[in-house]
């Protein structure tokens, strides 16, 4: 399907509801073109009458009845035009508010369906001008553009016929430059749909690269690179610019060049009604009110093509928003299984059977991999960065699904258990813990959103957080956010702790939890873990060895394979891989 295809399909999904609004719309632009194309036509006769009423003046006939009906008929006609154009505009704006919101609503829910593997190979930047750059394209296009059309449209072809019933001699005249007019048109909007399609890639691109520079200012600021983050800006920022130009100026160009053609055709006509007049093909008296006529229709016939080759930029920018959006509609969801099983706690364990995997089909990061925790019991996985540790946690949890082999819940493929079930019952701690704007108290519950106050506080007492708490100037209604929190690394760490406790998950995998803290604040996260490991079945993926000598099995993981296996003394007996990550990290701490 072509890109323009895809756009227009995209249109039609979202205004199909509001059909009666569209019907209303397209009736009265049909009354206020209607009305338009016929007021020129007694402009026409109110030049004949005065023309008469002069030669009649001489006879003693005059009468200026004609001319007066004739005036007040052109003055209605333009009235009816402008309140018809002010009904339709109110009644598009309307329904444009509607389903531009519906479009957003639709987007940003799409992303919750969405596989993670898109986030993971997007960038933000280009995720979030989606919902700015190209919705506000979008909205302005239908705002603007779509009434254009639809008016400009009706007008354009009752004009024609029109004129074709009033002297078909001058109707040909007028549209004779047509043919030229759309050659110089088409030839001019290719070249501007290539850039301002490009345009709002290189935006995205741009948007990307900002939000990125963005989250790492501390970085660029510690490495002194300002400079060279300016610079790396300048780099995108004139794609953008380039790009902008050369579609802006191949789509303005238009509306000049439909101006001067204007004038030509205008001065046609006028040569040609003179030429009628002169050689008596219609008589002076009809003849000047025929040109009067047809140069307002001359005008009226190009406003069409001038309005529309105006906004031809503004059109393009919305084709090409709405192909980048559904392109997004198109993305797979998240394979949820409607039938699957539904399941409520564990009764046995957790079991990686033979997984191979690759977050690509020509690199294959996990070789047979066979991993089992029993019901009750904790697993540390451990390994060298890159070894597949989070990986694991990916699959697990269903964000990524096995090239083969299978993860199983009590004896369940994961494929076959109902996503939202699954989900209820895996707790996540991971490195990188978010808060979200709101109180402390609405952060600790979010994944229990009806849990009472008495939980959550109990909850932050066992992740060791509830002190920190109430020393903040409102406690547990105290405002906060992940981009102005007044938490450090480490007890955003135990706000989400106390967070997975409130949620009470059968299953829990703690994602290197401690790695980001300092000893201190580590010792009261080791110590939340441990309440909140106690009982559960578990993957613990550790950075720290120290924080994972009491689990039950620790799993030794290397370039994708599982290389060791068993307890913390079990393995320090072997002086292996375990042996040697160990002792060189205690020799550091």
């Amino acid at each position: 399907m072509s890109n323009t295809k895809k756009a227009l399909r995209y249109f039609a999904k979202y205004l199909k509801p509001y059909w009666k609004g569209i019907t209303i719309v397209v009736i009265l632009s049909l009354i206020s073109s209607g009305a338009q194309v016929m007021a020129p036509t007694y402009l026409g006769r109110s030049v004949t009458a005065l023309t008469t009423y002069l030669v009649d003046l001489k006879k003693g006939t005059a009468s200026m009845n004609t001319f007066y009906s004739a005036l007040w008929s052109m003055f209605l006609f333009y009235l009816l035009s402008q309140i018809a154009i002010f009904i339709a505009w109110m009644v598009m704006s309307k329904f444009n508010a509607d389903s531009t919101n519906d479009m957003r609503e639709n987007l940003f829910a799409k992303f919750q369906r969405m596989l993670v593997r898109y986030f993971d190979t997007h960038q933000d930047g280009k995720l979030l001008s989606l919902f700015t750059s190209d919705l506000d394209n979008i909205f302005n296009a239908m705002n603007n553009a779509i009434f254009e059309i639809i008016s400009q449209g009706i007008m354009f072809m009752g004009t024609i016929i029109v004129m074709f019933t009033i002297n078909s001699t001058l109707a040909w005249t007028t549209i004779a430059t047509t043919p030229f007019i759309l050659i110089i048109s088409v030839l001019l909007m290719k070249k501007a749909h290539v850039y301002i399609d490009k345009q709002q890639d290189e935006i995205g691109d741009l948007n990307g690269y900002i939000t990125e520079q963005i989250n790492g200012e501390k970085v660029i600021i510690t490495n002194g690179l300002r400079q060279e983050s300016v610079d790396g800006f300048k780099v995108y920022n004139n794609k953008v610019r380039t790009a902008l130009f050369k579609g802006q100026f191949y789509s303005g160009i238009l509306f000049p060049l439909m101006n001067g053609l204007n004038l030509l055709n205008l001065a046609i006509v006028i040569a040609m009604g003179s030429w009628m007049i002169i050689s008596g093909q219609i008589s002076q008296a009809i003849g000047l009110g025929l040109i009067v006529t047809f140069v307002e229709y001359s005008q009226v016939y190009f406003q069409p093509l001038t309005q529309i080759t105006s906004i031809y930029s503004m059109i393009q920018l919305a084709l090409t928003g709405a192909r980048r959006l559904a392109t997004v509609e198109e993305q797979k969801d998240e394979n949820e299984v409607p039938n699957g099983k539904v399941i409520s706690g564990l009764n046995h364990g957790v079991k990686l059977e033979n997984v191979h995997f690759g977050y690509n089909k020509d690199k294959e990061i996990l070789h047979g991999v066979n991993i089992s925790v029993d019901k009750g019991q904790s697993v540390a996985l451990v390994g060298p960065t890159g070894s597949g540790k989070t990986t694991i946690m990916n699959l697990l949890n269903r964000f990524y699904d096995v090239n083969s082999g299978k993860v199983t819940f009590d004896g369940t493929d994961v494929r076959d258990i109902q996503l939202t079930s699954l989900r209820n019952n895996v707790g996540i701690v991971l490195q990188d813990s978010v808060l979200f704007t709101g109180t402390v108290a609405d952060n600790i519950r979010y994944g229990k959103p009806n849990a009472s106050m008495d939980e959550v506080i109990s909850a932050a007492k066992q992740a060791n957080i509830h002190d920190f708490i109430e020393t903040l100037p409102d406690g547990y209604d105290t405002q906060v956010s992940d981009a102005s929190s007044i938490f450090s690394t480490g007890q955003k760490q135990l706000m989400s702790i106390a967070r997975t406790i409130l949620t009470n998950p059968p299953f829990l995998i703690l994602d290197e939890a401690t790695s980001n803290v300092d000893t201190v604040t580590e010792e009261k996260i080791q110590k939340a873990m441990d309440t909140v490991i106690a009982g559960r079945t578990s993957f613990v993926i550790a950075h720290r060895l120290k924080t994972i000598l009491n689990s039950n099995k620790i799993v030794v993981l290397k370039d994708g394979n599982v290389i060791e296996e068993g307890s913390h003394e079990a393995l320090l007996k072997e002086k292996g891989f375990y042996y040697k990550l160990y002792t060189d990290q205690m020799a550091f701490d």
